[in-house]
Order: C-alpha cells, then structure tokens, then sequence
C-alpha cells in the first residue's frame, strides 16, 4: 500500500509542476508579439526550473518548481519606422519568446502531465485488483 501512495504522491507533484510549466508556456505565448509590458520593456521569456523534492518519509523523489527565471536572451530587434516604440533606426525591440520552442515546450509538457495521469491511473487499477482478490 505504502508503494502505491508513493506513486500517487510523486505523480501529483510532477503533475502539479508540469501544470506550472504549461501555465508558463502559455504567458509565454501570449506576450510573443507584445512590444511593452508593465514595466515599459519587451516581456521577456520565462523559464521555468524544476527541483527534486523528498516525498512523504520514504526517502522517496518527487518534483517541485524552484524557481521561474525571465531568459536572459536578447530582445529580437525588428524593422517598423513607423511604430511608435521604434528608435533612430526604425529598430522596435520585441519579446525574447520563440515560438517554436514554446510550441516544443507545451507538447514535451503534455506528454509529461499525460504520462504521469496514465501512471496514477494504473496504480488506481492496480489498488482496485488487489482490493478484488478477496471477495471472490
């Protein structure tokens, strides 16, 4: 029993990371062709970093987030004289979000969440059969 409570307890947190990440993908997304933020600058890219965690008293790994960083790449510079960001060259500073790599992230990041759905659910089944074996 204590066996499966640790798959359902590293599956949610893994779950509950991944779920960050997706939420982080999708800011990120949202704010690829957003020239200011809040703060009057291009967004920039965030990134989010995961940290193994003890689970429970088992001596058990989990995942935790640790920590969202802002990516540190270079704005992408664009030519549009006539927006009204653009500078002396006609050059707008854009977000640091590539978009393909943010469509990688958000399907790697529904993989992982699929999977680790799938994996409780098998436990689930698992618990279920054993919970049978003595009532026939």
């Amino acid at each position: 029993m204590s066996s499966l409570q640790n798959v359902f307890n590293i599956s949610s947190s893994a779950m509950s990371a991944q779920s960050q990440r997706l939420n982080t993908v999708a800011s990120n997304l949202a704010n690829v062709d957003s020239a200011t933020s809040s703060s009057g600058q291009p967004y920039k890219a965030k990134q989010v970093i995961f940290e193994a965690t003890p689970v429970g008293t088992s001596g058990h790994q989990g995942v935790k987030v640790n920590k969202v960083i802002e990516d540190q790449t270079p704005a992408r510079m664009v030519y549009d004289p006539a927006n009204p960001l653009a500078d002396k060259d006609g050059m707008v500073a854009m977000p640091n979000v590539n978009a393909t790599q943010e469509m990688v992230n958000m399907i790697s990041t529904s993989r992982s969440y699929q999977n680790n759905v799938e994996t409780m659910n098998a436990a689930k089944t698992m618990l279920q059969r054993t919970l049978t074996i003595g009532q026939n």
